[in-house]
């Protein structure tokens, strides 16, 4: 099923299915893109902030050499929260480091203004240690600078990331460009079903990462997996990711080896009764108060989720 496919509100199409490379290790990331693209994989999902573009870039022209299509491959990038007041300069420095002309899609990665001009490009520091924060910055402001990048061409496709409910209906009434997508940490124990239900009403497609729940794959040994595994005689992680597809969102396991990477492309139909069991599990742990969110990082802000007020 890797050839499954949404469509996004510009009218172009998504895939179901997409490479993470957040936390893969420098030497590997290169090989994991090169070989995805080679195997089945149209959707490559990354960031500035990762510190890996570079690799991704040649893992990308790898794979173009060796006959795969760039206009059949989907490729994501994220602006970085120090450049939310220079989204163009953000994009550039990703393109350069891809070897790309365009993105498909461009993610403003956190709603948030670290310092431009503080100690470090990526995590600036105040002098207690804590993050360099511009507190009275509106978050608007870096999508009226999305909206002029998509007008560009240079990126296909603009939406946000880590976007609460709160914050998306701060947005969207200033927007002039809906945003396409909203990438969100999403899996059965944070199942953030009033982002999936806003975005469903707005025509935002949404992905989700950290769908086995984070590293080692903390989610694969929840209960109602293992039983909808077995009943499927599939992997758990396999349920995992069929999970989202049910839903209608784009799904981005992350993996570096070759047997696992072609392995999350498998996608297993989940009926009604399979996703009840599912969603009986989320609701019981939404009722107990016992979500778990796994990448928050310390920003110090209340970013409007329910879970982490």
């Amino acid at each position: 099923m890797s050839d499954l496919k949404f469509k996004l509100n510009t009218g172009a199409e998504i895939p179901a299915v997409g490479l993470g490379t957040w936390q893969s290790k420098p030497g590997e990331v290169q090989a994991a893109v090169s070989y995805a693209l080679q195997n089945g994989y149209k959707l490559v999902d990354g960031a500035y902030c990762y510190g890996n573009e570079g690799e991704v870039g040649q893992g990308l022209k790898e794979a173009f050499a060796a006959g795969v299509k760039r206009e059949g491959v989907f490729v994501v990038t994220k602006v970085w929260a120090t450049y939310n007041t220079r989204v163009a300069e953000g994009l550039e420095k990703s393109l350069q480091s891809l070897g790309l002309e365009y993105v498909d899609l461009l993610l403003i990665h956190w709603p948030v203004l670290l310092n431009p001009k503080g100690n470090d490009d990526k995590f600036p520091t105040l002098p207690d240690g804590s993050r360099d924060i511009i507190r009275d910055w509106n978050h608007v402001e870096a999508w009226k600078q999305m909206e002029q990048v998509f007008a560009s061409g240079k990126a296909k496709a603009i939406g946000v990331c880590n976007y609460s409910k709160k914050y998306l209906e701060e947005l969207l009434p200033h927007a002039k460009v809906v945003p396409a997508v909203n990438q969100i940490e999403n899996h059965p124990s944070l199942p953030q079903q009033e982002i999936v239900d806003l975005c469903n009403e707005k025509g935002i497609h949404v992905m989700a990462y950290s769908p086995l729940g984070s590293t080692g794959g903390p989610m694969m040994s929840a209960a109602p997996v293992v039983k909808l595994a077995e009943k499927k005689g599939v992997s758990p992680s396999t349920i995992l990711l069929s999970y989202h597809v049910a839903r209608g969102s784009t799904v981005l396991p992350k993996s570096v080896t070759p047997a696992r990477i072609k392995a999350n492309l498998e996608i297993v139909k989940l009926d009604a009764d399979d996703m009840k069991v599912l969603t009986d599990y989320s609701d019981d742990l939404t009722n107990k108060g016992e979500l778990k969110r796994y990448v928050y990082p310390p920003f110090g802000i209340n970013f409007g989720f329910p879970d982490k007020q």
